[in-house]
């Protein structure tokens, strides 16, 4: 039986950029509004933060924005200091502290920027994640982000983090891609994709993110199928990560999905 009692989608920022990084070799020249979102999961054994956004000081310090992101393809996200961590917590009578595990999709500065938030609880990454993070396999690592004393908790092979909640490895927009299966107590279960599917566009139509391991468009395309296939086996609704009207249905926060 799940664990699981509450989930709430966490916007923390958003970003607009070129849609082909988000769709392989499709959007050349369309500019899309993408929100950058983290999941709180509260379980009866403790909460569970699934990504951590941006690192703020990165964006709004002058001399740091200029440092990461003067040069960068995308540009900086617009974060305002409400929507970090911390104040998301406070809504709900909550500090950082009260966060008992991170699990991280990837390492992308994005989904790991925020680490510097929540820098006491375990925080679960695919070891091959970090290993290509560390050697920086593409420009979308922020190497400080996850540079800091984190309690690291390497993975490898799909487990249930407390019943109800279960990693899922989808590697092909990064080396050690992981999305989450989280059964709900009452709805429908979901399976958050991160960024194995941006949009609903990935999954509808089986299209790659537009950044991929090595190029690998078809171990991206494999773990889109994968999803699907564990949708329709668990009757759960599927998310994509960065789909702005997507994100638009759910319950906003503070309300939460149960």
């Amino acid at each position: 039986m799940t664990q699981v009692t509450k989930l709430w989608p966490l916007l923390t920022a958003t970003h607009r950029y070129d849609k082909s990084i988000s769709t392989w070799q499709r959007g050349h020249g369309v500019q899309i509004e993408a929100p950058i979102l983290a999941y709180l999961i509260e379980t009866k054994h403790g909460r569970i933060l699934y990504d951590v956004g941006c690192d703020y000081a990165k964006i709004a310090d002058p001399s740091l924005r200029d440092r990461w992101y003067g040069d960068f393809p995308m540009g900086a996200p617009n974060m305002r200091e409400e929507q970090r961590l911390p104040a998301h917590f406070a809504r709900l009578g909550l500090t950082p502290a009260d966060i008992d595990l991170v699990f991280l999709s990837h390492l992308h500065f994005d989904h790991a920027g925020g680490l510097c938030d929540v820098c006491g609880a375990d925080v679960h990454v695919h070891t091959a994640e970090l290993q290509a993070a560390q050697a920086q396999a593409d420009d979308a690592y922020f190497a400080d982000d996850f540079a800091g004393d984190f309690k690291w908790k390497l993975q490898t092979d799909e487990y249930d983090l407390v019943p109800g909640v279960r990693a899922i490895n989808t590697p092909g927009h990064t080396a050690g891609h992981m999305s989450l299966l989280i059964e709900l107590p009452q709805g429908k279960p979901v399976i958050l994709a991160g960024d194995a599917a941006d949009l609903l566009e990935n999954i509808d139509q089986e299209i790659a993110p537009g950044t991929l391991w090595q190029g690998n468009e078809n171990m991206a395309i494999d773990s889109i199928r994968k999803l699907k296939a564990l949708a329709q086996e668990t009757d759960a609704e599927l998310w994509p990560n960065h789909d702005m009207g997507f994100f638009q249905t759910l319950r906003q926060f503070p309300e939460f999905h149960s």
